[in-house]
């Protein structure tokens, strides 16, 4: 009777687990949720930089598209060290601190310092 109970839950953990793209980041952070992509604009808090994103909506009404921006502060892992001027990638993880609920992942582009 154990065992049948065992084996029902390890199957349902199974199926959670492999719906789901989880990445792991060097200070032990999962990142579970949206990846995105964008430009740091500030890096001036320690630990911390302030991702903008540029996403264009299309307005069916105008039949033409419209640029917003969308500011948002990630943790700055030590080993990654993200400038200003960087492009990078970041994931959506749990809450670090009350504004902060994104990781750096990787610098696609460097800037020439």
């Amino acid at each position: 009777m154990a065992e049948k109970m065992h084996a029902k839950e390890s199957k349902e953990t199974k199926e959670h687990k492999a719906g789901e793209i989880r990445f792991r980041t060097p200070e032990g952070f999962s990142v579970r949720g949206a990846v995105l992509t964008g430009l740091v604009v500030s890096a001036k808090a320690p630990k911390t930089v302030t991702v903008e994103r540029i996403i264009t909506k299309y307005v069916p009404k105008y039949e033409r598209y419209k640029k917003t921006k969308s500011k948002v502060k990630a943790h700055n892992p030590e080993s990654i060290n993200a400038k200003e001027g960087d492009m990078v990638v970041i994931g959506e993880t749990r809450k670090i601190s009350k504004t902060k609920n994104f990781v750096v992942l990787e610098i696609l582009k460097k800037v020439a310092r």
